[in-house]
């Protein structure tokens, strides 16, 4: 085995980066170990679990009925978040559709913001009530529906057969630490 390829297999392994010092005619390499990356925030694993659901994290996936991207946004709800682009756009353009994911978390959070300090902690109709579920079968269903099942109990479906109280287990008990 070469010197070389064994001192880049032995770096990779150990996760170490060379610094190359240089000093006139001398030259030495200085191992310094990698910074380890920040822990994701409890919003990033949220993201990450609903986009998983929606779309297998894909931001190029439109669905049977429409719904576009990572989050499965349709055009109705990009349009209401001042979204005015082509479907080619909002699939090539990953920044965006995490833009607007955050937009319409914020925007439902505010039409929630009652129900929200009301029903928090709170278990309605068999669910314990978070805000983070909340948000994600505000996602699912609409914010509307998810006022109705807290007031009535009344379990909106998705066109998928997909319950809104699933998304409410399924996604609740993250701290999203959106704005106010």
């Amino acid at each position: 085995m070469n010197k070389t390829f064994l001192i880049s297999w032995v770096m990779a392994l150990a996760f170490i980066t060379p610094n190359y010092i240089s000093s006139g005619s001398e030259s030495t390499i200085e191992f310094v170990a990698e910074q380890p990356e920040e822990e994701p925030s409890e919003l990033d694993l949220f993201l990450d679990a609903l986009g998983y659901q929606e779309s297998g994290n894909r931001y190029w996936v439109v669905n049977r009925y429409g719904y576009m991207g990572r989050y499965q946004f349709g055009r109705e709800t990009l349009q209401g978040l001042g979204y005015y682009i082509t479907r080619k756009e909002f699939l090539n353009t990953p920044d965006l559709q995490e833009e607007a994911m955050l937009k319409l978390l914020n925007h439902n959070k505010f039409v929630l913001r009652n129900y929200i300090k009301h029903y928090v902690g709170r278990k309605v109709y068999g669910v314990k009530v978070t805000e983070s579920g909340m948000l994600a079968a505000a996602h699912l269903v609409g914010p509307e529906q998810v006022k109705e099942f807290l007031r009535t109990g009344k379990v909106a479906r998705d066109g998928n057969n997909t319950t809104m109280t699933s998304y409410m287990r399924r996604f609740g008990g993250y701290e999203l630490n959106l704005e106010e």
